[in-house]
């Protein structure tokens, strides 16, 4: 989503009144045990404080990666799934909440349905594009798979304007790929190219399995191969979307009209059910002028075969078991290296939270959320919230005007913690027990109806756009806001006592609300002002030494690699920079504490290597190559290992905590060592 900076996230287990075990040294530390001591710690530090687990816990088949987050997201789903069965097992009253999340999950499990009806959900969908004769009906079906959460074309959405963060604006965006990101279409690295040579034969594959004879099949696919190719062309690349400023560029309809005259938006947005419509801020227009003689270099027939490879794109994994396994072989299998599927319930639990995480949340936070999560939570936050304005006033690079409106906005950053205070009302959805397809498409075309019912209303600034037992967390700008979810209370190896403090401001700290405190000061962030808007709050001066120290970090990472590919700096610099700002915030407020005030050794180890332990603790992550590749490619987070080892090769007091030498690989100069907030 534009608004949301996602990074994945680490907390306390309880935050309830426990007994601690009297007898510390039969308590197992994670911090310990998780070390794999031969590893030199100036070497990999990354591995020195993880490499332990990862030997004792590989990466399961059904996964591409294995760590604290899949520890974790495997407890959520079990606690998801107790509340999915209990709900299917209620024979609740038709429209409740436990009607539709016990229908919805058994529509799922009754795989025996599922396989017999085959593509048969879709068929409404399939005849309208089978009906489509000309151009204007073309573009009414491409209107149409849009609202059912379809991607053909291009990106649209409803949210906040940029420049005027009260008002919900129209976006349009560049889109329309079936791999995802313009970069496989072109680059020639061997995985690339693997992946690319893969996509079509996948595709055919898609079509056989619809009913299509081999031959038009592999036609079919050679096709939207050249189509998608051609959209990509005229795409930017993932580090160019970073710039809220070039890709915010508002006309009116009438405008957008002249610059793509072969497609009427004034009749496109009234079939994407938008009304009164004067204006629209499009993100590429370099794409849409290239769309709009896309659209006449194909013929009717060619674009009825790319709008039917989206809607099958769009809802493999919800059909019959050949083509759920042909999309999960394509996608999780050569993409991102797994080499089976996770168990259905598992799958069904993660797609019935993922559509009814609403009404599921609801029942989560009376069942699963310990008391004093919320007051927990934000104490740890104005801890960091109140060392980060003591930071920005012993900053030397930075006037006392910037100062004075950076802590402004500082200041006013709202920060929704644990559950919201009203819940969305989903009650218009319909779910039985009889499609999985089509209740996944119910919920889709309610969350299509909901984004679009915002235009021309105010903002809601209380709403959340993540659910309690998302774990997860993100600064929106546009709000000055950082939201962070109930379950980010789970520390594994920590269950039924406190963590010291040391864990709470490695983890929950740092890498939380440091974390997402920083993305308003980020490349990104820093460019919005304390209303959000998008607004120059900066002198020019300012600006210039921010940007020095930003390309600072955008060179360190540049030179990290996966295989044979570097990790592009410029995409990830937001994360990037996020991650230094949340160690340094964390370990700051940390200082402040008991614990490292008194020297406290826990375990045979320092306050200050129980921190830094803690913060690697935060990002044990073990991917699979392929997995971390296409991360490469898609993400603006870098991978798990330069989340901990670069921001940390940055912080004196990690060199000191761990004697970090010059010249080892942990080592970081003075010269180019990143120090920003």
């Amino acid at each position: 989503m534009k608004i949301i900076r996602k990074i994945t996230l680490l907390s306390l287990v309880t935050l309830s009144i426990m007994s601690c075990n009297k007898n510390k040294n039969q308590v197992v530390d994670p911090l310990i045990t998780n070390r794999d001591t031969t590893v030199n710690p100036s070497e990999d530090f990354f591995k020195y404080a993880n490499n332990g687990w990862f030997k004792q816990h590989p990466i399961p088949s059904s996964e591409k990666s294995n760590g604290i987050f899949r520890t974790i997201q495997d407890t959520i789903n079990n606690q998801i799934k107790s509340i999915c069965i209990k709900s299917a097992e209620a024979y609740a009253d038709k429209g409740s909440n436990k009607q539709k999340i016990g229908d919805f999950y058994a529509s799922g499990m009754d795989s025996i349905t599922i396989n017999k009806v085959g593509i048969t959900p879709l068929k409404r969908e399939i005849a309208k594009i089978d009906a489509v004769k000309d151009l204007t009906s073309l573009l009414k079906t491409i209107a149409y798979l849009h609202t059912i959460q379809g991607s053909p074309a291009f990106g649209f959405y409803v949210g906040q304007d940029d420049k005027i963060s009260s008002k919900n604006a129209l976006f349009l965006a560049q889109g329309g790929l079936g791999l995802g990101q313009r970069d496989y279409y072109f680059e020639n690295d061997d995985n690339t190219k693997k992946i690319r040579a893969e996509y079509p034969k996948h595709v055919a594959r898609i079509f056989e399995l619809t009913g299509e004879n081999k031959e038009k099949s592999a036609a079919n696919a050679s096709l939207i191969l050249k189509i998608e190719s051609e959209l990509a062309k005229s795409s930017r690349k993932i580090e160019a979307l970073r710039d809220p400023i070039k890709n915010y560029n508002k006309m009116s309809v009438a405008e957008l009209n002249k610059m793509t005259p072969n497609i009427d938006w004034k009749i496109m947005l009234v079939n994407l059910n938008i009304k009164n419509a004067d204006t629209v801020i499009v993100g590429q227009p370099e794409f849409f002028k290239a769309l709009n003689a896309t659209i006449k270099n194909y013929s009717v027939a060619d674009w009825k075969t790319y709008l039917k490879w989206d809607l099958y794109n769009t809802y493999a994994s919800y059909l019959s078991k050949d083509i759920e396994n042909q999309n999960f072989y394509f996608f999780s299998s050569v993409m991102s290296g797994i080499k089976e599927q996770k168990p259905r319930w598992k799958r069904i639990v993660e797609q019935t939270d993922g559509s009814l995480g609403e009404l599921i949340g609801q029942v989560y936070i009376e069942e699963y959320l310990p008391k004093g999560t919320k007051e927990k939570l934000l104490e740890i936050g104005n801890n960091i919230r109140d060392v980060y304005a003591e930071r920005i006033k012993k900053l030397d690079w930075m006037s006392a005007e910037t100062k004075v409106k950076a802590l402004n906005k500082l200041s006013k950053i709202v920060m929704k913690v644990g559950y919201p205070d009203k819940w969305k009302d989903m009650s218009s959805v319909t779910i039985d027990n009889k499609s999985y397809c089509k209740n996944v498409m119910a919920v889709n075309q309610w969350s299509y109806n909901y984004m679009i019912n915002k235009y021309g209303k105010p903002v809601d600034r209380t709403e959340w756009g993540m659910y309690p037992q998302t774990y997860n967390a993100y600064y929106n700008p546009s709000n000055n806001e950082i939201c962070v979810p109930a379950c980010n209370i789970i520390v594994p190896g920590f269950e039924g006592r406190m963590p010291d403090d040391a864990i709470l401001y490695g983890i929950i700290g740092g890498s939380t609300f440091g974390h997402e405190i920083t993305h308003g000061f980020d490349d990104q962030g820093s460019q919005y002002d304390d209303k959000g808007n998008l607004n120059n709050w900066w002198t020019k001066e300012d600006y210039a030494k921010f940007k020095a120290k930003t390309k600072l970090i955008v060179d360190q990472f540049s030179k990290y690699k996966i295989g044979d590919k570097n990790i592009n700096g410029e995409a990830t610099q937001g994360e990037n920079i996020a991650d230094l700002g949340g160690v340094v915030m964390g370990f700051e407020a940390f200082k402040k504490t008991k614990q490292f005030k008194t020297k406290e050794i826990i375990s045979g180890l320092t306050p200050e290597k129980r921190y830094f332990l803690a913060y690697g603790y935060a990002w044990m992550v073990n991917a699979t190559e392929k997995s971390l590749l296409q991360q490469v490619m898609m993400d603006v987070h870098s991978p798990a290992q330069f989340r901990i080892n670069g921001p940390l090769a940055n912080v004196p007091e990690f060199h000191k905590a761990f004697n970090i030498k010059p010249g080892s690989p942990m080592y970081q100069p003075d010269s180019l060592r990143v120090t920003i907030w």
